[in-house]
């Protein structure tokens, strides 16, 4: 694809982030399935929800630039689940296995913000009102999800501490 304008980069864009959720609505399970601290599961399966609605919104802001839903590997989500996945396999303690699902899913929420920070500055710019508002809407999502894991850190983190703690004595 061609990129001759800031339109054909926001498609672009738009199809790669389209990847980039469906990646996600697959790998969120699988995190579920290994956390143990009740907050994070439920974290987790709350953004699981939300990340299905948000694949919803984004084929609304294709909707509104004309143009087909059609996903283009998103390879930098794909890089974050394997990273993942690989983290999920490691022997740990629960606790700190808990936190380092926290920070993966961390990453995968900066990334996403910054990827929607850039759609929702460019769907303003090129007029996409729905696209926008969709595009907003997932960021604010985002950004929610990424405080709520950060709230949750507080306790696992310090869990992890003491988990480490208690094997060294």
């Amino acid at each position: 694809m061609s990129l001759d304008s800031l339109a054909d980069a926001f498609y672009d864009e738009l199809r790669d982030v389209y990847s980039a959720e469906k990646q996600l609505t697959k790998a969120l399970p699988k995190m579920i399935k290994h956390a143990t601290n009740a907050d994070l599961k439920k974290a987790l399966e709350d953004h699981l929800k939300e990340t299905e609605k948000q694949v919803d919104r984004v084929e609304q802001a294709f909707e509104d630039t004309g143009k087909a839903a059609r996903a283009k590997s998103c390879e930098a989500m794909k890089g974050l689940i394997e990273e993942a996945s690989e983290m999920l396999k490691t022997d740990a303690e629960p606790a700190v296995k808990d936190a380092v699902i926290i920070a993966c899913g961390q990453k995968v929420e900066h990334y996403e913000i910054a990827t929607y920070g850039t759609l929702c500055t460019w769907a303003e710019m090129l007029g996409y009102k729905t696209a926008t508002e969709q595009l907003k809407l997932n960021m604010g999502e985002e950004e929610a999800a990424d405080k709520k894991l950060s709230k949750v850190a507080e306790t696992v983190n310090r869990e992890a501490m003491d988990a480490g703690s208690a094997k060294k004595k």
